[in-house]
């Protein structure tokens, strides 16, 4: 790990660019504590996650699972919950019974040492890598659709590849907005965030019969850093289902609240 006196500066960094991201360690206790006290307990409750293939994703997913236990996942490239209703309805009915499903979802980027966003330095890899390829890709494709320079394949996308022709499709309502942004790599994962925030919802709804006592669902961004340096997250939503599928709780206030008072003690 890096001194403490450079990672304190990190810290600065990432929240600078990130306002309101929280390490991932700390986000863990906050959530796993605010849970509790509503009677949301590792006994009694599976983990679901919607994050993306990439290795880097695992960190946050591993964390909870020392939580937690096993984890259903939903997820597939840049974190969309490929497996659907049909993986939410299977999710559901494996949930304990009278017990919780906690749901995390949400795309990723990565942020350098120095600060450059959407790359990332990568264990026994030199070159800084691209974080997260699959978004960027995506973005690319936008991209050159909005210049007028992408090669237009009218065919059904491949079915190799078809999670990535997804992506590619669900990013082009947010072409305006990406080209509009300050910093295009900053605004990617939250546009893709506000597209898989649509989904899971739709989601959660189509599969709402099967929810148990209650659903948890923590939506946000996953912040990749370098190996010697912690992992965050920029939670967007907590919110807390009951057993009908109705949202009867928002919980963000308190993750954030408790955040707040973290970061004054700290700087």
């Amino acid at each position: 790990m890096l001194p403490r006196e450079t990672m304190s500066a990190f810290n600065k960094l990432v929240e600078e660019k990130f306002p309101g991201a929280i390490l991932n360690k700390e986000l863990e206790s906050k959530v796993a504590t605010i849970l509790e006290k509503r009677g949301i307990t590792p006994a009694n409750t599976l983990l679901c996650t919607s994050l993306c293939c990439d290795e880097l994703a695992r960190s946050l997913e591993d964390d909870l699972k020392k939580i937690y236990g096993h984890n259903f996942n939903l997820g597939g490239l840049s974190g969309f919950p490929f497996a659907g209703t049909t993986g939410f309805s299977a999710m559901a009915a494996h949930v304990p019974d009278g017990g919780y499903c906690l749901l995390v979802h949400g795309p990723h980027v990565g942020i350098t040492k120095d600060g450059i966003i959407g790359k990332v330095e990568r264990s026994g890899i030199a070159l800084v890598d691209n974080c997260c390829g699959s978004a960027i890709a995506a973005s690319n494709y936008l991209q050159a659709i909005t210049d007028g320079t992408a090669n237009i394949n009218p065919k059904i996308q491949s079915f190799s590849d078809f999670q990535q022709g997804a992506v590619q499709e669900l990013i082009l309502p947010f072409g305006k907005r990406l080209n509009d942004a300050e910093n295009r790599m900053k605004e990617l994962p939250y546009a893709l965030y506000d597209s898989q925030d649509i989904l899971i919802r739709d989601i959660i709804s189509s599969g709402s019969k099967g929810i148990k006592s209650g659903l948890a669902l923590l939506g946000g961004i996953q912040i990749n850093t370098s190996p010697d340096t912690s992992d965050y997250f920029h939670p967007l939503r907590f919110d807390f289902y009951d057993g009908n599928g109705v949202v009867v709780e928002d919980m963000l206030p308190s993750l954030m609240e408790n955040h707040r008072k973290k970061r004054r003690e700290m700087y």
